[in-house]
C-alpha cells in the first residue's frame, strides 16, 4: 500500500466528492420525498447518482493524477501546491452548487442549469432578490462554506499532498490508474459515446430524474452547451425541406404565397379590413401571471380588474406559453419565433440585428416603436436585442430616475407597475397622430414581491407574497386602462394584456403542462367584446393575431396562426419548451422529446394527468420539424424581413 501512497490526493478527492454529492442527494430525496416516491423504482436515483458522480469526479482528478505520476520527484513541492489548490477549488465549487440546489429545485423544479449561469451575469438584481427572499439559505450556505474552508486549511495539506514514490513504480501503475479513470469517466467500455444526462432518465417525472445527476455536472454541461446554441439535433435529424413543409402544414395559410425562397416563411398577412390610418398596438406583458392566479380562468380571485376588463374584449381561455423565462415570452409575443432547446433569440448572437420583430415590421410602416420597462433594460440582454431589431425608443429605470417626477415605489427589480403604466400613458399621449407600437413589461409580480402599500385589499396577511404581488399587478392593469380611456389614443389602439410565463413551473410530468397555461386579453376597436377564444392556442399565435386587427397588410416570416382566421375544423396546437425538453401538443395528444432519447406520446386527460399511448410517427415528425426549423432559421439568419431598398 505504501507504493500507492502517492495517489492519496486522487483517492481523497474522489471520496470527499462522493461524500458531498451523496449527502446532498439524500437531503434532496427527503426534501422532495412525497413527490419522488410516487415514481416507480425511485431508488434508481442512488445507483444512477453514484455513476454520474464518479463520471464527474474521474474527469476532475485526471489532471492531478497525471501530475503526481509524471512530474519528477524533485518538483514535488510545486505538484503539492498545485494539487492542494486545485482540490480546494473544485471541491468547494462542488459543495457550493450543491448547497444552492435545494432552493433552485424549489423554484425551477430541476437542478441548476443555464438559468443559474444567467443569474451570475446580473448581480445587482439577483443579489437584491436573494437577500430579500433567501437570506436564511444564504447565511446557512456561508456558514457551511466557512466551516469547510477552516477545516480545509487545517487538514487540506494532509489530505491532498502526494508523497515521494519511485518513478518506475508510478510508470508501471499508470496504465491501471489510467484505465480506471477512463472507465470511471466514460462509465462504459462498450458505448460509442460517453454517458450523458439522458442516461439518468428512467421515469416520466423530470425532477426525480434530475436527482440522479449532480449540480456541478448540470451547470458545467449548461456552460458547455452554449457553443451549440441553435443546434436542434439533440432530438433527431430531418431534411430542411421536409421540416419546412411540415411546419407550413400547421400555419393555416394554404392560399398564401410565400414570397422569398431565401426567407422560407415570408408571406403577406392581409388585414381584416384596410384603414387609411392604422391602429396603434400596445402589448402589456405581465411577469409570471399564470392562469392559476386569474379568477376568470378558474384561478385564485386575484385579478378583479382583469376579470372586469374581459367584458370589454376577447379573452383567450386555452392559451399556453412557450417557456418558463421572460426572454422566452418576449421571443414569442414580439417575434413569433418557435421555441427550441437553444436559448431564447433575445440572448443569442445571430439574432441581435436583422431578426424579425413586430417592432421592425411596424417601424417600416411608419410606426413609432418603443419598449417601456420599470427595471434596467440591459437585464437578460433585452436592450441589445431591441436596439438591433426595430425598437427606436427604450425607456427604463434610468429614464424614470432622471425625469424628476415622484413615483410610487422603487424595489429590487426597478419601479413598480403603477409607475410603469403612468410613464407609458404619458409617452403614448405625446405621439399625437403618429401610429405607435409599444411593448410594456411589468416587474412587480416577481420575487421578492415588492409593491407600494395601500393600493388594494391584500389576499394574504403577510405582505410579500406571490398572491399579493399578483393582485397588485392586477391593480396596475386596471389603473392603466382607467388612464388610457381618458386619452385620445385609446379609441385608436389595440391593446393586449398577456403573461410571459407562469411562476414556479413544476409538476410530476416530464413537462408540467398546467404550469404553461396563461391569460391573454385583447381590447380595442373591432375586437369582439365579452367574447372568448376557447380553442387550444400557443403564445406564438398571438403576434399574427394582433397584426390582423391593425388595418394594414404586413409582410412577415412568422409561423404562428392568425386565430381570427381559424376554421372550426382546424385542431388547436401549442408548443412548450421546458429546460431541454420539448412538448408538441395537438388537441389532447402531446409528443414529448428529450435529448438523445426516443420521443414519447401521451394523451392529456387533464393538464396534470398524462396517459402514455402508442407513438404516432407522423405527429412525432411534425414535432421534430418545428424544432429543426427553429434551429435552421436561426443558424441561416433567414427569420427576417427583406432588406429595405433605398
Amino acid at each position: 500500500m505504501r507504493k500507492l501512497a502517492y495517489l492519496k490526493p486522487v483517492l481523497n478527492f474522489i471520496v470527499i466528492g462522493l461524500l458531498i454529492t451523496t449527502l446532498s442527494r439524500l437531503f434532496l430525496f427527503f426534501a422532495f420525498k412525497e413527490r419522488v416516491i410516487e415514481t416507480e423504482n425511485f431508488w434508481y436515483i442512488f445507483p444512477i447518482g453514484l455513476r454520474m458522480d464518479l463520471i464527474l469526479l474521474c474527469y476532475l482528478v485526471l489532471l492531478p493524477a497525471l501530475l503526481v505520476t509524471f512530474v519528477p520527484n524533485k518538483w514535488i513541492k510545486f505538484v503539492n501546491s498545485f494539487v492542494v489548490g486545485y482540490s480546494f477549488l473544485f471541491l468547494m465549487l462542488l459543495l457550493f452548487v450543491e448547497l444552492a440546489t435545494p432552493d433552485f429545485v424549489q423554484q425551477y423544479d430541476t437542478r441548476p442549469n443555464k438559468i443559474f449561469l444567467d443569474y451570475l451575469i446580473y448581480p445587482k438584481e439577483v443579489v437584491g432578490m436573494l437577500l430579500k427572499s433567501y437570506l436564511t439559505s444564504i447565511i446557512f450556505t456561508l456558514l457551511i462554506l466557512a466551516l469547510v474552508l477552516f477545516l480545509a486549511i487545517k487538514k487540506g495539506k494532509f489530505l491532498f499532498q502526494t508523497t515521494v514514490a519511485p518513478y518506475k513504480t508510478k510508470l508501471i501503475l499508470f496504465p491501471l490508474v489510467a484505465f480506471l479513470l477512463f472507465f470511471g469517466a466514460r462509465s462504459s467500455l462498450v458505448s460509442k459515446r460517453p454517458i450523458n444526462a439522458s442516461s439518468a432518465v428512467f421515469s416520466t417525472d423530470q425532477l426525480t430524474n434530475c436527482l440522479g445527476l449532480n449540480s456541478l455536472y448540470t451547470v458545467a454541461f449548461a456552460a458547455y452547451s452554449m457553443k451549440n446554441e441553435g443546434d436542434s439535433k439533440m432530438y433527431g435529424k430531418m431534411e430542411e425541406t421536409e421540416a419546412i413543409a411540415r411546419v407550413k402544414k400547421y400555419m393555416n395559410v394554404a392560399n398564401v404565397h410565400f414570397n422569398d425562397p431565401e426567407i422560407p416563411f415570408l408571406h403577406v398577412q392581409k388585414a381584416d379590413s384596410l384603414r387609411n390610418k392604422p391602429y396603434n398596438l400596445v402589448i402589456f406583458l405581465q411577469e409570471s401571471l399564470g392562469a392559476e392566479y386569474v379568477g376568470i380562468l378558474g384561478g385564485k380571485p386575484l385579478t378583479p380588474e382583469f376579470d372586469k376588463l374581459s367584458n370589454e374584449g376577447l379573452l383567450f381561455t386555452n392559451l399556453y406559453c412557450t417557456g418558463t423565462r421572460s426572454v422566452r415570452g418576449i421571443e414569442a409575443v414580439v417575434t413569433g419565433f418557435l421555441p427550441s432547446p437553444s436559448e431564447s433569440v433575445v440572448k443569442l448572437g445571430n439574432s441581435q440585428q436583422g431578426f424579425f420583430t413586430v417592432a421592425e415590421a411596424l417601424k417600416q410602416k411608419g410606426y413609432d416603436t418603443s419598449f417601456i420597462y420599470g427595471g434596467l433594460s440591459n437585464f437578460d440582454n433585452m436592450a441589445s436585442f431591441f436596439n438591433g431589431n426595430g425598437f427606436e425608443n427604450i425607456i427604463d429605470q434610468d429614464d424614470l430616475d432622471s425625469d424628476g417626477k415622484k413615483y410610487a415605489f422603487k424595489g429590487t427589480w426597478g419601479y413598480s407597475d403603477e409607475d410603469l403604466v403612468i410613464k407609458a400613458n404619458d409617452y403614448f399621449k405625446k405621439q399625437g397622430d403618429k401610429p405607435f407600437f409599444s411593448l410594456m413589461f411589468s416587474t412587480s409580480n416577481h420575487e421578492p414581491f415588492e409593491y407600494p402599500a395601500g393600493r388594494f385589499k391584500p389576499y394574504d396577511t403577510k405582505p410579500a407574497t406571490v398572491n399579493n404581488a399578483m393582485k397588485y399587478a392586477d391593480f396596475a392593469i386596471g389603473k392603466f386602462f382607467e388612464m388610457a380611456k381618458k386619452e385620445a389614443y385609446f379609441k385608436n389602439t389595440i391593446f393586449i394584456v398577456i403573461a410571459d410565463h407562469n411562476t414556479r413551473t413544476y409538476g410530476k410530468n416530464l413537462v408540467p403542462i398546467h404550469k404553461f397555461h396563461i391569460p391573454a386579453l385583447i381590447i380595442g376597436p373591432n375586437v369582439p367584446k365579452g367574447k372568448s377564444y376557447d380553442k387550444l392556442a400557443s403564445q406564438i399565435d398571438i403576434p399574427p393575431t394582433l397584426l390582423s386587427y391593425l388595418g394594414i397588410d404586413i409582410e412577415n416570416p412568422m409561423v404562428g396562426r392568425n386565430l381570427n382566421d381559424m376554421s372550426a375544423t382546424i385542431k388547436g396546437r401549442s408548443i412548450m419548451q421546458f429546460n431541454d425538453i420539448n412538448a408538441f401538443r395537438v388537441e389532447n395528444q402531446v409528443v414529448i422529446m428529450q435529448p438523445n432519447l426516443k420521443p414519447l406520446q401521451f394523451e392529456i386527460k387533464n393538464d396534470t394527468t398524462l396517459v402514455p399511448v402508442t407513438l404516432d410517427q407522423e405527429l412525432a415528425k411534425d414535432a421534430l420539424a418545428h424544432v429543426i426549423t427553429a434551429g435552421n432559421l436561426y443558424k441561416k439568419r433567414n427569420y427576417t424581413l427583406p432588406k429595405v431598398k433605398k
